[in-house]
């Protein structure tokens, strides 16, 4: 394998190699961040793999490029939003499927299912734009100023949505009887002291 320029052994390989390693550690985290985008398994695992695919063409390029989490989570955020412009390339939805679920599968994807539900639930419930943020920010841990770059718009628009979205997901995960607003409902990350 070739190492990369800045001969740093935590930076993935320039070549295939180095890419099937890179995709092999961050998959879990990509499907995650696909899922919480798009509220669905199926088209998650679509999203990561048509990420990927895209990665892939100019993985050299990329590798030599720096952060590659970010880069990623741009990739993915414009292939959902590309597929969702267009809705004649959804697929159909059948009534039989053709090939057998895997059990094992089935099983690790509904102990992650029943664990994100709620989350999941709350995250729907936000306008796309919104959800972006959440998950790009909380998700990502991307800087403010980093999300608009990704999402094409000013640091205000980024400011906005979070503060609209965060809100939102306070009411909707509040615990049954206590107001949204109370410090019972509501952990807030410890502000820096600079």
């Amino acid at each position: 394998m070739v190492r990369q320029e800045l001969d740093d052994p935590d930076l993935p390989t320039a070549d295939d190699a180095g890419f099937l390693a890179w995709a092999a550690s961050r998959m879990p985290t990509l499907r995650r961040r696909a899922y919480l985008l798009s509220g669905d398994w199926h088209t998650a695992d679509d999203l990561v793999q048509e990420s990927l695919a895209g990665m892939f063409k100019s993985w050299p390029r990329i590798a030599r490029g720096g952060n590659l989490d970010a880069y990623a989570a741009r990739v993915m955020l414009h292939k959902l939003l590309d597929e969702r412009r267009r809705p004649w390339r959804r697929e159909t939805p059948v009534d039989a499927v053709p090939d057998r679920a895997d059990r094992s599968s089935e099983q690790a994807m509904g102990r992650v299912e029943r664990a994100d539900d709620e989350l999941a639930r709350a995250l729907r419930s936000l306008p796309p734009g919104q959800r972006a943020v959440v998950v790009l920010r909380y998700g990502d841990d991307l800087p403010l100023e980093q999300i608009a770059a990704v999402l094409g718009v000013r640091p205000g628009t980024v400011k906005s949505r979070l503060s609209r979205a965060t809100e939102s997901l306070r009411r909707e995960l509040a615990p049954s009887g206590a107001p949204s607003g109370s410090p019972s409902s509501v952990t807030r990350a410890p502000r820096s002291l600079a």
